[in-house]
């Protein structure tokens, strides 16, 4: 299933959440976080008029001016106070999330501040939060952030514009390859004005759209900490430098939970852009095996909020004392957020996998329906688009500029794309094995050359076709294994891998798999960020899982970094997502558009909640007098509790995973035999 990572942010998902900003920030200054004027002064410098801003937004108007007082979905008297905790599975062994080396959990960005901001109803706009104002050209060659003079590290020490040159440096030597190669190409070099004056160079060659935004999404470290201790960017640890955000990291146990206490002398507690958010005292993760133990965890009181995502679970898992009495509330929330493109993502790398036809038959015997029905009680709908339910969703027959543009790319597309609907993933039926689905998926294989053999093993030149799925998720076995089996009948030598967490990472990292149930992360705004995904330049990135490479989406991601225009870029990105759903390199599965939420009745939320994010972390806050009335229900011993629930469930894991298996094999030996023989 997917896992937290950095990742391209582009307007998406949980877009105030503190860890799901902050995860995203680096891929941000790929990701085209377009920008224009909001509410400006403009004057004269060297005869071009130089643009002074608080916010920008390429594709419209800011949604808050200069003289905001806080924004419109907080709460300005929300009280401070109070711990919230959450929950995480796996394990984490790094504090360092902006290396490869270990695995960190998202908490490990929560020290640290960007320049400027994306809020949670503002599509388009960025607005500035390191900085005070920022100039820049008609031209937009440079831009100058003048940051805020009263901003502060943690330590107590200014946060300088030497610290910003510091962190572009930093980044452009020690980041991430893709990453550092991408930034120094966009932003050659870095200049101090001033104590609070940073300078950053564009290179002409790149677009004029995003250049701005995504020189705002740096965050910041400070220079003296690197200074200092001789730490690298480039290394796993443990221990974090001091940032300028509100919370500070104030207990780290490997494994077992992680720990941010709110900075009482917070910079940045008065700006207007922080009215009304960073409520809590304490924010704290507890990790734990899987959902199952997770889950007796929250009953318990080992932690106190729960985002759920499992269906079996959220249909099945709340019928306990705690919510029938209210002292735990469970709440269906709307999330307006796009949901990420999920599904089971082919390594395109890998040779078996270059015809479309065999991705096709592969994704076929996905079904559903019957898994949807059968196994997620009906709560999930269907993803269809790379861009699910938005304006860049392509639908139907292309036409007006999303024609024009396809029909520009001449022989890079198959006619079909011009002539057919966009491609829509086969529903399934309600039965596991749906038998239309093992048919058209048999002659597909057929076609492509792999023919049923003697043993009912697909095979072509001598080699049978095997596909390994790998996952690192126990909960994701019910889901995967009916999947393995329908990929068997057709005849495939299918095998299903779970492994832990540091082999996944590790695996993904350097692409050794064959299937992964992945994600790719896309926004409703596109920009550079976009190559980073689908680009032939970038098809190694870690934002790219399966590989994938169209000279079409080249050029069409050209049209979209060039597009002056909501329309244009939205015409551009369906002419994509037209593509990309052609080229089946991601089988769909599920989304939900709405948070499942589960959480001891002392948090309370503004009322509505913003159209992207669910902000638990971010602007939700503690009721003193109803903690009160549930104090006895948390538990005061964390570890204890976590331990025998560990133990307990994961010895019931085994016994039900066994279980299933035997099931399995009994169903299966009564099911119809065999795969569908050749066509031929």
């Amino acid at each position: 299933m997917p896992h937290p990572q950095p990742a391209i942010p582009s307007r998406i998902l949980s877009r105030t959440d503190p860890v799901e900003r902050a995860l995203r920030w680096g891929a941000a200054l790929l990701a085209g976080v377009a920008i224009a004027l909001g509410a400006t002064m403009v004057r004269a410098q060297s005869d071009e008029n130089i643009t002074v801003s608080h916010g920008f937004s390429d594709l419209g108007g800011l949604v808050y001016d200069a003289d905001f007082t806080h924004l419109n979905y907080v709460n300005p008297d929300a009280p401070k106070g109070g711990e919230i905790s959450t929950w995480a599975r796996g394990t984490f062994d790094s504090m360092n999330p902006y290396t490869r080396k270990g695995r960190a959990h998202g908490f490990s960005v929560l020290p640290y501040e960007q320049i400027m901001i994306s809020t949670a109803d503002d599509a388009y706009g960025s607005y500035c939060m390191l900085c005070e104002t920022l100039e820049y050209p008609e031209s937009q060659d440079w831009v100058i952030f003048n940051l805020r003079p009263e901003a502060r590290f943690s330590d107590g020490s200014p946060l300088t514009a030497e610290d910003v040159k510091f962190t572009y440096d930093l980044m452009t030597e020690q980041g991430l390859p893709s990453f550092s190669s991408s930034v120094k190409s966009l932003i050659p070099s870095a200049e101090v004005l001033g104590p609070q004056r940073i300078k950053f160079f564009f290179n002409p060659d790149v677009p004029k759209k995003g250049r701005i935004g995504q020189a705002g999404y740096f965050v910041v470290f400070q220079k003296k900490w690197y200074d200092d201790t001789g730490a690298r960017l480039d290394e796993s640890r443990l221990e974090n430098s001091p940032g300028s955000g509100p919370y500070v990291i104030s207990e780290v146990e490997v494994n077992r939970r992680i720990v941010a206490t709110r900075n009482p002398d917070y910079w940045g507690k008065d700006l207007p852009i922080m009215q009304g958010r960073a409520n809590f005292d304490k924010m704290r993760v507890e990790f734990f095996a899987d959902s199952t133990a997770a889950i007796e965890g929250l009953k318990a009181g080992v932690y106190t909020f729960r985002q759920e995502t499992s269906s079996i679970d959220w249909a099945t898992s709340y019928d306990f004392p705690n919510i029938d009495d209210g002292t735990i509330v469970k709440k269906e929330l709307p999330n307006g957020s796009l949901p990420a493109a999920s599904g089971f993502v082919f390594n395109l790398r890998k040779e078996k996998f270059q015809d479309v036809r065999v991705r096709q038959a592969l994704g076929a015997m996905f079904n559903f329906t019957w898994t949807n029905d059968t196994l997620q009680y009906g709560l999930f709908a269907h993803r269809t688009s790379f861009w699910e339910n938005t304006p860049l969703a392509a639908t139907g027959l292309p036409e007006g500029r999303e024609l024009e543009l396809l029909q520009k790319l001449g022989d890079l597309v198959d006619p079909a794309i011009l002539t057919e609907p966009a491609v829509m993933p086969s529903p399934g039926s309600d039965r596991q094995l749906d038998r239309d689905a093992l048919t058209a998926a048999s002659a597909l294989l057929d076609a492509a050359g792999w023919m049923t053999g003697p043993e009912g093993i697909r095979m072509k030149d001598g080699q049978p076709l095997t596909v390994e799925l790998v996952e690192n998720n126990p909960s994701f076995d019910r889901i995967l294994l009916p999947y393995i089996d329908n990929l068997k009948r057709l005849g495939v030598k299918a095998v299903y891998n779970r492994i832990d967490d540091a082999q996944y990472t590790l695996r993904v990292r350097e692409h050794d798999f064959d299937m992964v149930f992945d994600n790719y992360v896309n926004g409703l705004e596109e920009g550079l960020g976009i190559s980073q995904r689908y680009g032939c330049e970038d098809r190694d990135d870690v934002f790219n899982p399966a590989g994938f490479c169209s000279p079409a989406v080249d050029q069409l991601i050209d049209d979209v970094v060039k597009s002056e225009t909501l329309e244009d870029m939205q015409a551009s990105v369906r002419a994509i997502d037209r593509i990309l759903r052609a080229e089946y390199f991601v089988v769909p599965v599920w989304y939900n558009n709405t948070f499942w939420v589960a959480y001891y009745d002392m948090f309370e939320h503004p009322e509505p909640l913003p159209p992207y994010a669910l902000g638990q972390l971010d602007f939700w806050w503690y009721n003193a007098e109803k903690a009160k009335n549930i104090a006895g229900t948390i538990s005061d011993d964390g570890d204890a509790d976590a331990t025998l629930i560990a133990g307990v469930l994961g010895f019931l894991a085994l016994a039900g995973f066994v279980g299933y298996r035997i099931r399995r094999k009994r169903r299966l030996a009564n099911a119809d035999s065999g795969p569908i023989a050749s066509s031929r």
